[in-house]
């Protein structure tokens, strides 16, 4: 049953420790194995859930719970002082209305579903393809997916149009990288480049069992001839990647749905309550308290009273006993039950809605180039926005584009740039205070020709034409031959796009050759050797034979290693110290560096190398070592050429939203796959790090050793505090950034380290996490959400975010592009990373400020009033009898005193959106919960108890014995309770015009139409009820506006309450000053703001902080592939024509 279960829902199965094996063209053996659809589904409710989940999460809500429990109440009989109606109806069309909403927003995740489901891939048939769904797809099929379209399932690949079975995929819906990654199929299935090939493939493919691992797969393809042929993630393509750049590839289907790794790596849509909720939950558990109080109060004293001696005469029955006790208690319940506004979860409701629609229409958050409005998917999230603490970032497609430029170069002592900054020319310091003149690159190519470095420039484009593992590709429908390049690094197409750029093409690859134009002359050059990139090396060479029959090893990598291995007798490198300078230039600029050298190697060096290489390329052990090692024979006396310099894009406005953020009191997590040089060096340009940081980089391969690091550093950390807390004057109480890698994280995030982990990641100002899957973002997000009181939000773009984002308080996906997963599956969508600025500082604090305003006010305007009936009861004996006509009570909170609240949520601002981004600490008011807490939800509770005796004692004394009308009249309980009911709702509404910040025409409409409207609506409704035998207790209350002690009463009134709320709230301003207060005055006076005239100082001292930095730590950030691509290259041969499929 419940296999059948998971399967209408689309659910896995739980996960198969053993192998599952998949048959090759037999659909009816797979059929038997019951493999998961391949539909899927990220809404948050189905047909079958959606009335249990929507009713837990209402009922969560203690207010929900009080409402039933009245609304039961009062429908046994002689219980209730009001109608039976009264509670169910409108809690009834509260939940109907927030049904309405969840099932709208609801309704949009599933029709996204349904256009995925819906989508089209040709499958297997025979010996023919057919077009069918993605839904439709089953576990075993072959599938042939074509140029630019998506995976509809997890494949492994068989045979491609390229040659030995190569792809190329774009993973930026997993993982954010829009850089193309090669994949290869194996030999074995290579050449089954048509569809009666692929037909008569017979087989069984045994695959490791579904799990969450995007960068790891296990399998065997046992082939029909009896051959066992490994699968690894070479073969793999995920779901949601796309196939980019080769025409077809078959593929046969191992993961399907809810099955696949991107799936499996995406958690249920989780129900999310904010902080306020939950504060005015426990709230109204202690009002709830008082109320019980109140009843029981009011229920004894109705006990007293009945059973007095002697008994009043007019009583009947004349005793009370426990039963009539119970009941008395019951109806006194009732009676007070909208101390808790039921109107108040309405309210709230609205006004989130409004405010998330004003976050959609905000064009400051509008991306024109991609006609892309922010948008709010979960409006009852949007006061969370004004209380971030923590954010986590995802680094490639969120904070940079991922887009690499080659900006700038330095060759042979002369520095040269592709854009010369505005106001400068040609031989101007590069920058401020540096000594180092820049050309542009017009210079750079006359310089080839008539300057004495010209040949050096040669050496140097020719050089980054030629030292990599790019493959050129020319689009057969493209009638202009344009060349794209598929490099498995972006920073190495950057630099061979650069090489373009001043006429050195490279255009072609056979499995040894390459040909390259060099301003306008083919020139074809023998690849010998490739000794490729890893982490270790941070290097990577190619020896390359030329026409001419010269032999040169070309040598690119991190400057620290290549200076290591340069020529050091006189003479050999004149440029070292120049080149040093620029590259501490370019580094300050947040540039990714690489230098450039090279050697001529003479034929019997080659030769002793050559045999070495090829003994390390056969060796079955340590096989990576042994290559290093014998490249380490000819990377030697290398001569220094110079250093390129290349921008990884960052989003507009990245640096100054963090540095914004930051001063706003909130830590920034970026957690990315990156490797750590790319990841910290981002960290510096997009102003996570600073120069005066202390970066703690943990780096470790096993459990004890990370333990003992960790324990080690937060003792340190510690320690610094401890002498920093006793010696105020120290410069030891450095900032510090802890950077951790993802193995050394899976350690860190064992049960018995991960408070140490925590403890020491928490005294950090900025934490940078490499290398991490998307599981341990998650788990990450979920440690901090575990162990601290804090919101976290989350931020990504890809696939490989959605749990990190789902994990968070709040998530916000950056949209924009076509099927990004993360900004479907988070609760704010945004375009650019920037917009998050005003996300949280502006809209977010409005949120927060407006939504604590309203939650309070009502429960304040509702206790003024319902606490006066507690008051009139010790003068009724306490018989449950209101003071206050039956439908003027439930008109309370729908018409007279809805509007206040509810302009006040949608309109008030405490600051304009200029000075809360001007002032960014202001963002701290709502970190730590200054508008609403304890102290400050029972200040208005207890201001709300005050005023209540106030109104009510006082309108007594007015009307003791009695007033008599000009027609001898009396104006009796009713006329008394006509006049208190306008007294209170005259003191609430000037109450909310008392606390409002900013009057617009609607907070006028507001305030005086709400008293207006009552005003109108007493006189015709005490003529109208009484005929139409809807009420008769108001007959002749029209009469009361004659009365001069009933003006007397609603003028004074209101004026003696708030008499004390306006001098404290005088007080609070001129001697409890706080920060926001001083803004509104700047904001009220217009006062100029002088802090930009520091600027240029504060970017020079930035500037020397940041190289004096990088002379203490040098070790540039660059990224190329750690291996594969030589193995690769070795096959490719662009002349060749491919195959049709």
């Amino acid at each position: 049953m419940a296999h059948l279960l998971n399967r209408l829902l689309g659910r896995p199965e739980s996960e198969d420790r053993s192998s599952r094996f998949i048959h090759l063209n037999d659909t009816k053996k797979n059929d038997a194995s019951n493999f998961v659809h391949n539909g899927i589904s990220t809404a948050k409710y189905n047909p079958v859930t959606f009335v249990p989940k929507f009713l837990f999460e209402q009922f969560s809500k203690y207010a929900n719970v009080f409402f039933l429990f009245t609304a039961c109440i009062q429908q046994i009989d002689d219980i209730s002082p009001t109608s039976k109606l009264t509670t169910i109806i409108p809690l009834s069309v509260v939940l109907l209305a927030t049904a309405f909403k969840e099932f709208s927003e609801d309704l949009k995740r599933h029709r996204t579903d349904m256009q995925v489901n819906a989508r089209l891939v040709k499958v297997l048939s025979g010996s023919h393809f057919v077009e069918k769904a993605w839904k439709d797809v089953k576990v075993g099929d072959v599938i042939r997916v074509e140029n630019s379209q998506f995976f509809a399932a997890d494949l492994v690949l068989l045979a491609s149009s390229e040659p030995d079975a190569i792809c190329y995929i774009e993973t930026s819906n997993l993982d954010g990288e829009t850089n193309l990654k090669i994949k290869q199929g194996r030999k074995e299935t290579a050449d089954m480049t048509t569809p009666d090939a692929i037909a008569r493939l017979s087989g069984v493919i045994e695959s490791e069992p579904p799990n969450n691992s995007l960068y790891t797969y296990e399998g065997t393809l046992r082939l029909a001839s009896g051959q066992q042929v490994p699968l690894d993630p070479n073969q793999v393509l995920l779901r949601g990647a796309q196939l980019r750049n080769t025409p077809w590839i078959y593929g046969v289907v191992i993961f399907t749905g809810h099955e696949s790794k991107l799936m499996r790596n995406a958690s249920a849509t989780p129900i999310k309550r904010t902080d306020v909720e939950r504060m005015t939950n426990v709230q109204i558990v202690f009002l709830f308290g008082i109320l019980v109080a109140l009843a029981l109060a009011c229920s004894i004293g109705n006990f007293i009273f009945l059973n007095q001696d002697p008994k009043p005469a007019y009583l009947s029955p004349p005793t009370m006993g426990a039963i009539e006790l119970l009941k008395s208690f019951l109806t006194f319940i009732v009676l007070f039950n909208n101390l808790i506004p039921i109107s108040l979860i309405v309210t709230m409701e609205v006004v989130k809605y409004q405010q998330s629609q004003l976050i959609n229409a905000d064009l400051d958050m509008y991306y024109e180039q991609t006609d892309t409005p922010a948008l709010c998917r979960t409006s009852s999230l949007v006061e969370e926005l004004g209380q971030i603490e923590y954010i986590f970032s995802d680094k490639t497609g969120t904070l940079t584009c991922n887009i690499m430029e080659f900006r700038q170069c330095t060759i042979a002592g002369k520095c040269y740039s592709n854009l010369i900054p505005e106001g400068k020319r040609n031989g101007d310091p590069m920058s401020d205070g540096s000594s180092l003149q820049v050309y542009d690159f017009a210079t750079m190519l006359a310089d080839i020709d008539h300057d004495p470095i010209g040949p050096a420039i040669h050496e140097f484009f020719q050089f980054l034409a030629s030292c990599h593992t790019v493959i050129p590709e020319v689009d057969a429908d493209d009638i202009r031959g344009e060349i794209k390049y598929q490099a498995a690094s972006p920073d190495e197409g950057a630099l061979v796009s650069g090489a373009r750029s001043v006429g050195y093409v490279f255009h072609t690859r056979k499995p040894t050759a390459i040909t390259i134009n060099m301003r306008g002359r083919d020139m074809e050059i023998e690849v010998l050797n490739i000794c490729e990139f890893n982490s270790t090396r941070k290097r990577m060479s190619a020896v390359l034979r030329f026409p001419d029959g010269t032999i040169k090893l070309y040598c690119k990598g991190a400057d620290t290693v290549i200076f290591e291995r340069i020529d050091r007798r006189q003479g050999m490198n004149p440029h070292v110290d120049f080149t040093t300078q620029a590259l501490e230039e370019y580094a300050s600029e947040g540039l990714r560096t690489l230098c450039i050298a090279y050697r001529v190697l003479p034929e019997d060096e080659y030769a002793a190398f050559s045999r070495a290489y090829d003994k390390a390329a056969t060796t079955l052990v340590n096989r990576s070592e042994e290559l290093d090692k014998a490249a380490e024979l000819i990377e030697r006396d290398l001569v220094l050429i110079g250093a390129t310099a290349i921008e990884d894009k960052l989003q507009d406005g990245v640096p100054e939203t963090i540095a914004t953020l930051a001063m706003a009191g909130i830590k920034i997590w970026v957690l990315t796959g990156d490797r750590q040089e790319t990841a910290i060096n981002i960290g510096y340009s997009c102003k996570l790090l600073t120069e005066d940081m202390n970066l703690l980089t943990i780096n470790y391969d096993t459990y004890p050793e990370t333990k003992q690091e960790l324990e080690r550093q937060l003792r340190q950390v510690r320690e610094l505090k401890a002498g920093a807390g006793a010696n105020s004057g120290s410069d030891q109480n450095e900032s510090l950034a802890l950077i951790i890698d993802g193995r050394t994280l899976d350690f860190a995030l064992e049960k018995d380290l991960e408070e140490t982990f925590l403890d020491l990641a928490c005294n950090c100002k900025a934490v940078i996490c490499c290398r991490v899957s998307p599981l341990q973002k998650a788990l990450v997000v979920k440690l901090v959400k575990r162990y601290r009181k804090s919101l976290l939000l989350a931020i990504g773009d890809g696939a490989n975010d959605v749990s990190m984002i789902q994990a968070a308080h709040v998530g916000v996906g950056i949209s924009g592009q076509e099927g990004l997963q993360a900004a479907r599956s988070a609760d704010f969508a945004i375009s650019q990373f920037r917009y998050l600025r005003k996300l949280l500082l502006v809209h977010g604090a409005w949120s927060y400020q407006r939504l604590a305003k309203l939650i309070v006010y009502s429960f304040y305007k509702n206790i003024t009033l319902y606490m006066t009936q507690f008051w009139f009861a010790f003068y009724n004996g306490f018989s449950g009898q209101t003071i206050y006509e039956s439908w003027t009570i439930s008109f309370y909170n729908v018409a007279f005193a809805v509007a206040p609240p509810l302009i006040m949520g949608i309109f008030d601002q405490f600051a304009s959106a200029r000075m809360l981004d001007r002032y960014p600490q202001m963002y701290m008011l709502g970190q730590r919960g200054e508008f609403f807490n304890a102290r400050v939800f029972w200040s208005w509770t207890a201001n709300a108890f005050w005023h209540s005796i106030l109104l009510f004692f006082v309108t007594k004394l007015i009307f003791d014995p009695d007033v008599v009308f000009a027609t001898g009249r009396t104006s009796g309980q009713w006329g008394m309770g006509a006049t208190l009911y306008t007294a209170v709702l005259s003191t609430v509404i000037f109450k909310a015009a008392l606390i409002t910040d900013l009057w617009t025409k609607w907070a006028w409409v507001a305030t005086m139409g709400s008293i207006g409207f009552w005003l109108v609506f007493l006189p015709i409704y005490a003529l109208v009820a009484p005929r139409l035998r809807v009420s008769t207790e108001l007959l002749g209350m029209e009469m009361l506006y004659s009365s001069g002690l009933f003006w007397l009463t609603v003028i004074v009134l209101p004026v003696l309450c708030l008499a004390r709320d306006y001098g404290y709230k005088y007080w609070k301003r001129m001697y409890l000053t706080r920060s926001y207060h001083i803004v509104q005055e700047i904001q009220k006076f217009n006062i100029p703001d002088y802090r930009p005239r520091m600027e240029r100082f504060r970017q020079a001292v930035h500037k020397v902080r940041m190289i004096q930095r990088l002379k203490r730590n040098r070790g540039f950030a660059f990224s190329q592939n750690e291996s594969g691509q030589a193995d690769l290259i070795r096959v490719y041969d662009t002349t060749r024509r491919k195959p049709m499929g």
